[in-house]
């Protein structure tokens, strides 16, 4: 019997595209992608690559097209919120925010009370102005939201946001972010039995991809009569490693720290004594 393949939808370009092949590639699939192609399969692990436009991804989901889809959270909001996230994937963040020209008088949310809004994401936004009690008219737009008020087309817009360049150069500027977003694996609520296995090794993989992007594995020589006080401050994976070294009085300490706390640490391992502290990324990590 011919074993069930996973399929999963990713962007067809742009940033999300490049993230969430390389996780894949991280995860060991190799994909073979050539050029234009809209649909691809891993030569090492049964799976298949569907390249579609993100708007129309969750409803590829619901009718079974695809087991799976690396989108954007304000995606989910704005057309999925039937669908159900497996893992959060930590890449591709970026805000859906509002925006006014630099110039506009805007002390609240409640000075929208009656304007125009351009955004490409009308559910959103009006779940937004529900909740603030505000009654503003949409202008949908399907790309190039920021030119909206300079046309006067509308008061405001709502778009997403990485840097803030784009707004800037419009001469528009940021006064509320209505949500936070991040690239996310779906699925539809009702998984596959057929692919269930699949996706939980896939799911596997991911999280020791993640777990390794997050942490670093740092190694330092230490004073014996220092260890225990050394030790305090490294929150291990369970305890950390120490290993005589062979100066008499002296140890190897080896162990993983979060990377978003590695300087402060290392400060306060410098401070009591460590030396000859290397930091390693790490592959992938298993726990």
């Amino acid at each position: 019997m011919k074993q069930r393949k996973i399929k999963i939808a990713i962007q067809k370009s742009g940033r999300l595209n490049e993230d969430s092949l390389k996780i894949l590639k991280d995860c060991g699939i190799s994909i073979d992608n050539g050029r234009e192609q809209l649909k691809a399969s891993a030569r090492n692990f049964p799976l298949e690559v569907m390249y579609l436009r993100n708007g129309d991804i969750p409803q590829y989901l619901r009718d079974g097209v695809v087991d799976l889809a690396i989108v954007g959270e304000n995606l989910l909001i704005e057309k999925g919120t039937d669908l159900q996230v497996v893992e959060k994937l930590g890449f591709s963040k970026c805000r859906v925010s509002l925006a006014v020209p630099k110039g506009a008088d805007f002390k609240s949310v409640k000075d929208l009370e009656g304007k125009k809004i351009a955004t490409s994401y009308p559910n959103t936004v009006n779940q937004f102005l529900q909740k603030e009690k505000v009654n503003a008219e949409l202008h949908i737009i399907s790309g190039s939201v920021e030119i909206a008020p300079n046309i006067g087309l509308a008061d405001a817009i709502v778009d997403i946001v990485s840097s803030g360049s784009t707004l800037f150069k419009n001469n528009l500027r940021e006064v509320k972010t209505i949500l936070r977003s991040e690239a996310v694996l779906v699925s539809p609520s009702k998984i596959d039995d057929g692919v269930k296995g699949l996706i939980y090794q896939l799911k596997f993989r991911i999280q020791s991809v993640l777990k390794a992007r997050d942490s670093r594995y740092v190694l330092l020589n230490a004073p014996n009569d220092k260890i225990d006080e050394i030790i305090k401050l490294l929150p291990g994976m369970r305890s950390p490693t120490v290993l005589p070294l062979a100066e008499e009085g002296w140890s190897s300490i080896h162990t993983v720290i979060a990377k978003d706390r590695f300087w402060e640490i290392i400060d306060e391992l410098k401070a009591i004594g460590a030396e000859g502290i290397l930091v390693c990324p790490i592959e992938k990590m298993v726990v």
